[in-house]
């Protein structure tokens, strides 16, 4: 009875040390994974290549210039706002529009957006016109101006209102128009589709007005 307990402890024993072992392989093992793990992200592994990646992203959309160019074709400014129509990015026409029963004849001056972008497109054009008797300034009607954004391919027209030639008097002899559009130095030079004669004036102020940027139709 004595030796079968003693043989009982000893294999306790042996045991014991053999689980203590078992937990010391474990441990050093345990240590060495996670310092392999973080060698291999560090040194060109997926959170090394992905944060290259995103910085290069950035890079690519702040100094490409594709993205510049994006940019200018949509007409935008630098601060997202549409750049101003150019008289180069304009087809500039003129129609008579008199209707029967106004008091004065009308001409409407349309402008179609060709530039292949948006564009910012308000305020009065300059207006002139080409007589018998000289160069002739039209004046601002004093209608309100609107901001508005003229999109490609999309037309625009203001109106230019002068007094019927019904003194029975040859009149002035009206040949040509001369359209500036808002803030611009360029102008374009148009035949005058209106009546061939303006009446005479005492030459105080003009007798022609010409109203804001879509005021075609509208009284003068």
């Amino acid at each position: 009875m004595r030796v079968h307990k003693l043989t009982v402890a000893a294999l306790a024993i042996a045991a014991g040390l053999s689980l203590t072992a078992c937990q010391n392989d474990e441990g050093v093992t345990g240590q060495s994974d996670p310092s392999s793990a973080s060698t291999a992200s560090s040194s060109g592994g997926g959170s090394g290549s992905g944060t290259s990646e995103q910085s290069g992203g950035k890079d690519s959309a702040a100094e490409s210039p594709g993205g510049q160019g994006t940019a200018a074709g949509t007409g935008s400014d630098e601060n997202g706002e549409a750049g101003k129509c150019r008289t180069d990015e304009l087809e500039i026409s003129a129609i008579d529009a008199t209707v029967g029963g106004d008091d004065d004849r009308t001409v409407a001056v349309e402008l179609k957006n060709g530039g292949g972008r948006d564009c910012a497109l308000s305020g009065y054009a300059g207006v002139g016109l080409k007589t018998s008797e000289g160069p002739l300034s039209a004046e601002r009607s004093g209608e309100e101006v609107v901001p508005g954004v003229l999109k490609y391919g999309e037309s625009v027209a203001f109106g230019i209102h002068y007094p019927i030639n019904d003194s029975g008097g040859s009149g002035v002899r009206v040949t040509e128009l001369v359209v500036t559009p808002p803030d611009e130095t360029k102008s374009v030079t148009l035949d005058w589709p209106g009546a061939d004669t303006l009446p005479v004036t005492d030459g105080a102020g003009s007798p022609v007005k010409v109203g804001p940027i879509g005021s075609a139709g509208q009284g003068g």
